[in-house]
């Protein structure tokens, strides 16, 4: 059953049910035909023992009793398989015609107590290989002797009947079990065709061709859902291709630099002989390149990280008004040098690993900072807010254009030149700080409006 086809799997449970369902009703139908049968059986013995019994109710002498064999003959000529004994009082056969044996069983009832024996208990069984069916009765004569009357129906040709019926029936189930399959078979992959179609097409689309998009309309509704959910990972797929390749060239980008620096700079050193101080500032120089190179390196494995869910942060209580305090401190010489104010609002504590919501907190800082005009504040503040905390960092400075918001957390993207970091990393900040702040299961907004540009963190208790 595991390597049928859903076709095959469908039409064999098409043929299971039909051919249960068939078997039931043929059961019954048995059922019924068989009462049918026993119920004219009764209906024709009863009658038989009706007619006798008004014979022996108008026997009122030994002259009439002599008589009644004789008008018994006449009455049963025709009745071709209908056999009748009576015996008497004493159980000897007063009458018997040819056809049956009568079963002993039959007949003690009715010998034993007379009076209880005025309706007969229908009775089936078999002699020689011929089934009867058959029922006795107590009678009184009208002169009020007793006697035993037991009639008898040959209902062989019943049971030839329902052996017959029987097998029609079986044949008719196996038929229509055999019909209802191919008729499933045809039916459902008339009904599959739209999945086939699907299939078509999904096999068709390709890395070079995730654009592609399954038909919303026209499809049968239960594989509207279907089309609609293959289609939206169409288009996580394509954004994330295309994200994997600017980024693949952001790096390439990012990595070029530093490394015809080096180059450059080590073809100048060589090109001539020099002194010992103008090769230890060849050599600074080179560290320079080379510190920015492992801080990408580094920053592009903690990204790695945080891909594959290996950020697992700690649940300490984090003071985060004294980490933002610590902060300041660590950047107030550089802010002072761009004419740049830091300030704090509120406070606030929140499970979780120090050093990664510093590193968050610093990358936010930093940002704000390098962005804000001299003369400036970047302000910092600190809520709680039921079972949440948020953290806003708010600088003043040029609007950033609404459609660059939702990439701002993207590896490696720029606004435009005007916002680049010269010299001041490789463009990954924003993307651990959202990392970070995944992993502590919160959430990162950014807005710009009004000259002013706001990155809230919201956090849960």
């Amino acid at each position: 059953m595991k390597n049928l086809s859903l076709t095959a799997r469908i039409s064999l449970l098409f043929a299971g049910a039909a051919s249960l369902v068939l078997l039931i009703t043929g059961f019954f139908l048995t059922q019924v035909v068989e009462r049918h049968l026993k119920e004219e059986d009764r209906v024709e013995l009863t009658g038989k023992l009706e007619l006798i019994q008004n014979l022996f109710k108008h026997a009122y002498s030994q002259k009439d009793l002599d008589l009644l064999p004789q008008q018994l003959d006449d009455a049963l000529v025709g009745h071709h398989g209908l056999a009748v004994l009576v015996t008497d009082a004493t159980g000897e056969i007063w009458f018997a015609t040819s056809g049956a044996d009568f079963p002993q069983t039959l007949l003690n009832e009715c010998q034993a107590q007379p009076a209880m024996c005025t309706t007969g208990t229908l009775q089936q069984w078999i002699q020689s290989g011929i089934s009867y069916r058959g029922m006795a009765v107590s009678m009184t004569t009208g002169n009020g002797k007793h006697y035993t009357v037991a009639v008898a129906l040959n209902i062989q040709h019943h049971i030839v009947f329902m052996d017959k019926f029987r097998s029609v029936l079986a044949l008719a189930i196996a038929l229509a079990a055999l019909a209802t399959a191919g008729l499933g078979w045809m039916a459902t992959r008339w009904g599959l065709s739209p999945l086939r179609q699907v299939t078509h097409m999904v096999a068709g689309i390709s890395a070079e061709r995730l654009a592609d998009r399954l038909p919303a309309t026209g499809l049968p509704t239960e594989l509207k859902p279907l089309a609609t959910a293959f289609n939206a990972m169409l288009a996580r797929l394509d954004d994330s291709f295309r994200r994997l390749s600017e980024f693949s060239s952001d790096i390439a980008h990012e990595l070029r630099t530093p490394i015809s620096n080096l180059m450059t700079q080590t073809q100048v050193a060589l090109s001539s002989a020099r002194n010992k101080d103008e090769y230890k500032d060849v050599l600074y120089s080179s560290l320079e390149e080379y510190e920015r190179m492992a801080q990408m390196v580094g920053d592009m494995l903690y990204l790695a990280q945080a891909d594959y869910g290996l950020l697992r942060p700690g649940l300490d209580k984090v003071d985060l008004a004294n980490e933002t305090q610590d902060l300041f401190d660590y950047f107030e010489a550089w802010a002072e040098e761009r004419g740049v104010s830091l300030a704090q609002t509120g406070a606030a504590s929140v499970p979780g690993d120090r050093l990664m919501l510093r590193r968050a907190l610093s990358n936010l800082i930093s940002n704000a900072i390098r962005h804000t005009p001299p003369g400036h504040t970047v302000q910092v503040s600190l809520a709680g807010h039921g079972d949440t905390v948020t953290v806003a960092v708010e600088n003043p400075g040029t609007d950033i254009p609404s459609e660059h918001l939702p990439r701002l957390f993207d590896r490696f993207y720029r606004v435009d030149p005007s916002r680049q970091r010269k010299g001041a990393g490789a463009g990954l900040g924003l993307a651990i700080v959202k990392s970070i702040v995944d992993a502590h299961r919160g959430s990162i907004t950014v807005t710009s409006s009004d000259q002013r540009t706001r990155f809230q963190l919201t956090f849960p208790r």
